[in-house]
């Protein structure tokens, strides 16, 4: 599977813990990464900056569903789903 242009699910739901550029301290769930573009891409995209985490992601058919809607649907389940539980 290929990832649908401009969809940016990844980039939104899932947090990332090592620095970006732009954002020293990595990035919470749920919020725009600092490198989309207007049009929802990525400017890392190829670079030695752009983190491992997103590299390593790979589009599949249960992680990005029919949609662009249905994939942030289902990357926010997930990383819900994966957060440690706080004592």
């Amino acid at each position: 599977m290929n990832c649908r242009i401009g969809c940016a699910a990844c980039c939104i739901a899932p947090s990332i813990s090592s620095p970006l550029p732009g954002m020293a301290q990595g990035k919470p769930a749920g919020v725009r990464c600092g490198q989309l573009s207007d049009d929802n891409r990525c400017r890392l995209f190829g670079t030695a900056e752009r983190p491992t985490v997103c590299a390593s992601l790979r589009p599949s058919d249960e992680m990005c569903g029919n949609s662009d809607a249905e994939a942030l649907e289902r990357l926010s389940f997930l990383e819900q789903a994966t957060r440690p539980v706080k004592t």
